[in-house]
């Protein structure tokens, strides 16, 4: 993988969900914050107008939003995990299996589209960190954020 000006990296699905969002907040939320303004500024005076200083936070938010997604979509290097061969690599969907047989599934991606909650951890964390170049059958080891020693076996690599 190349290394990028930002160092991040999407899967194709990431990227598209960074396109739909950036669509969103370009028109319809930049719209919506506008009209905030507009409604606040004829409240009177802006100098003491809690809903205008809301309002134009709101539209600050929004703006370093664009912005964020707009440098990442034009710097991210997108890997296709699907031309990966039989490696982890970001992009894929793995199985690890712990000393006691249980399984444990998620999707290796970049730091922009990580989630925990949806079953994606960043290639950064120290489980996707491991995994990466590794087949199925290799055995991976890490040290886990409560500082104990993990252990596993690649029991799937799916694209």
């Amino acid at each position: 993988m190349a290394n990028t000006e930002t160092g991040q990296y999407l899967t194709p699905e990431g990227k598209a969900e960074l396109e739909e969002r950036l669509h969103y907040l370009e028109t319809e939320k930049r719209e919506e914050v506008g009209e905030r303004i507009r409604i606040a500024r004829d409240f009177g005076d802006i100098s003491e107008n809690s809903e205008f200083d809301d309002a134009k936070e709101e539209q600050r938010q929004v703006e370093n939003e664009i912005n964020r997604i707009t440098y990442l979509l034009a710097h991210a290097e997108v890997i296709d995990s699907s031309k990966a061969g039989k490696n982890v690599v970001i992009g894929s969907t793995v199985t690890l299996k712990d000393e006691k047989g249980g399984l444990h599934e998620f999707t290796i991606v970049g730091g922009a589209e990580a989630d925990f909650s949806l079953g994606k951890i960043s290639n950064d964390s120290p489980a996707g960190a491991a995994c990466l170049g590794k087949r199925k059958g290799d055995t991976i080891e890490y040290v886990g954020p409560t500082g104990r020693k993990m252990k596993f076996t690649i029991e799937k690599v799916g694209h």
